[in-house]
């Protein structure tokens, strides 16, 4: 059964591994994960250490591997750990470590991180075909359902007791495969369509240095760009936020990270650093298209009636990730004009392949910048366009949202 490549890219998986001969078929589930782009990590029962190493867990995972809530390094997070998770499979998950964790007893870190999580669970059992079958463990079994678990149904065969019958750990793959349906379903029931997807967007103005206290700029406030941001995160996505010197501030959000720049320069240094991991990019920012040949380390002094200065031409850095775009990315870009709106908009989105283009119509009453509306026709490069009334930023960032679910 192969696994699709990046099935899981973004997505944050627990392993929780307990004391049984099967856990070394759990070295192969933390291997199939990270090779489907999950970032992983392993808390492992005192016992299950005597089967598997830490350190093979930790090398395959890139992560320190968990044992318990003290530690020599301290006190570990079990509740900052389960609200990290996407998604937690304890396999193999043992007779014992089911009873515990179906009775709330509390005396490993895996079960603490279990009390704590929010994310779907599911249980990979593993035990003698006698062990399974009794009463007590399907008694157990029916509890952690009740609760919202998942059971990934046991394989048959032959054991490590010698008997043949129903208790094997599920092979590997079956258990990715069963993880991958399970944020599937999730997702689809949270509206996360972009779930797994990670999105580069750029907000703000750039600030391009004249001398230690003034600059070049434009009136750009952000707000379009970080209600985009807060749109993508409640669809799911992954959003990676390049954000210049703007007067509106992003609410944290653990699938936010933000990149604070300032220059043209320093927010076309981290696009093109990002650009090739990422899924999307959408570019809000309203970046400077020239910046002084020379910025002075000292305030320029008042001296006469004019002051000529020579300026260069910033990179362009839409154009520069549309130039590089590979046939999975999707590439949205931004246009305010103040006349033949269309026209340029559309020259612009062919010179950068772009997929959509937001048109933005410059007028005092509907774009006004800072302001929280905005009267915008967005444009696809299939000819589609969709224009829209004067509405609140944060709806034109619901449709721009939309059309780059749309996109696929």
């Amino acid at each position: 059964m192969a696994i699709p490549t990046k099935s899981l890219t973004s997505r944050r998986i627990i392993v929780g591994v307990s004391g049984s001969i099967a856990a070394y078929k759990a070295v192969l589930l933390v291997r199939l994960l990270v090779k489907a782009g999950a970032e992983v990590r392993v808390i492992m029962t005192p016992s299950a250490t005597e089967f598997v190493s830490t350190l093979t867990f930790s090398t395959l995972s890139k992560h320190e591997v968990l044992t318990s809530v003290i530690s020599e390094a301290g006190w570990n997070n079990h509740v900052e750990l389960g609200l990290w998770a996407d998604a937690y499979v304890v396999a193999p998950a043992t007779a014992n470590t089911l009873a515990k964790l179906a009775n709330g007893i509390c005396d490993t870190m895996l079960a603490a991180v279990y009390l704590s999580a929010r994310c779907p669970v599911m249980f990979a059992p593993a035990m003698d075909v006698d062990m399974w079958h009794h009463p007590s463990t399907q008694a157990n079994i029916k509890r952690l359902e009740s609760y919202g678990n998942a059971i990934i149904p046991v394989g048959e065969g032959e054991l490590a007791s010698g008997l043949s019958g129903a208790g094997r750990l599920a092979e590997p793959e079956t258990v990715v495969e069963a993880i991958i349906q399970k944020l599937k379903e999730t997702d689809a029931a949270q509206g996360k369509v972009l779930a797994g997807k990670t999105v580069l967007l750029t907000a703000g103005p750039t600030h391009e240095p004249l001398d230690p206290v003034r600059f070049i700029g434009n009136h750009s406030s952000g707000k379009m760009g970080l209600a985009i941001t807060a749109a993508l995160l409640q669809k799911g996505a992954r959003v990676e936020l390049i954000l210049g010197p703007a007067s509106a501030k992003p609410a944290e959000h653990p699938n936010l990270t933000v990149t604070h720049v300032k220059t043209a320069q320093q927010m076309y240094d981290a696009s093109v650093a990002l650009w090739p991991t990422m899924d999307a990019g959408i570019m809000t920012a309203a970046v400077a298209d020239y910046r002084p040949q020379t910025a002075v380390d000292q305030k320029i002094k008042k001296d006469g009636d004019e002051l000529s200065l020579t300026l260069v031409k910033n990179p362009d850095i839409a154009a520069a990730l549309g130039k590089v775009k590979q046939a999975h990315q999707r590439l949205i870009g931004f246009a305010l004009e103040t006349n033949d709106g269309k026209k340029y908009a559309l020259g612009k989105m062919q010179r950068k392949n772009f997929d959509a283009i937001v048109l933005n119509l410059h007028t005092a009453e509907a774009t006004a910048f800072g302001g929280d509306t905005n009267q915008v026709t967005i444009l696809k490069n299939n000819g589609e366009e969709l224009p829209f009334q004067r509405m609140t930023k944060v709806m034109v960032a619901q449709e721009v949202v939309g059309v780059l679910v749309a996109l696929g």
